[in-house]
């Protein structure tokens, strides 16, 4: 039996890890259990991989190592933690996938959407989500949600400029507008409880099917 691997997608400060574990929740009060994770990390290797390409020390980093050190994660993430549940049966949420890297790197660094979703082909051999659900958020809002929470981890991410965070924005648009089979995007200002009923019906609904 084959389980269901659902992505959660959006810039930062959209609210994906909230509405994540509130989704968890309320599936579980459902019998419903569901297997949470996030990229990169997950796993031991891949956070390790995730402490060097977030640390704010590193802002030397080039555009293509940062590539490909998350599409290195990404495949032992795949291969020790989300395979496996999948083949129990499991349905797994993850914050984060491959559309991350092509957005990120591909498009808002400028090394091409085609190019990184190449690089990424060879990390994860096809294996794509059955349902991304993208957080669509403006930039400008995500980045004040972040500079409010003082809980939050700051990352080397964060410190990028507003230009670089709406380039972010734009290359989710267009992914979502190339792939609407498989992605679907969510008004990410709604409300906690609103926004988690959307996201669970969605996630049922593709588990109805």
């Amino acid at each position: 039996m084959s389980g269901l691997f659902i992505t959660l997608e959006g810039g930062e400060g959209a609210g994906k890890t909230t509405i994540a574990n509130a989704v968890i929740d309320k599936l579980s009060t459902l019998g419903i259990e569901t297997l949470y994770t996030r990229e990169p990390g997950g796993i031991k290797i891949a956070e390790k991989i995730r402490e060097v390409i977030l640390d704010r020390d590193h802002t030397e980093m080039d555009c293509r190592t940062e590539a490909l050190l998350y599409a290195a994660a990404r495949r032992q993430h795949l291969v020790e933690k989300v395979k496996p549940a999948m083949d129990e049966g499991r349905i797994v949420l993850c914050d984060r996938f491959v559309d991350s890297s092509i957005v990120y790197q591909g498009y808002a660094r400028g090394i091409g959407m085609d190019e990184v979703r190449e690089i990424n082909q060879f990390a994860i051999e096809g294996f794509m989500p059955d349902l991304t659900i993208f957080f669509d958020i403006k930039p400008e809002i995500g980045l004040a949600r972040i500079a409010a929470n003082d809980s939050r981890e700051v990352n080397r991410l964060d410190l990028e400029g507003l230009a670089f965070h709406e380039l972010v924005y734009e290359g989710y648009k267009k992914q979502a507008k190339m792939n609407p089979e498989r992605i679907v995007s969510v008004d990410a200002t709604k409300s906690v409880e609103a926004l988690t009923d959307e996201v669970c019906a969605l996630i049922l609904s593709k588990l109805n099917k």
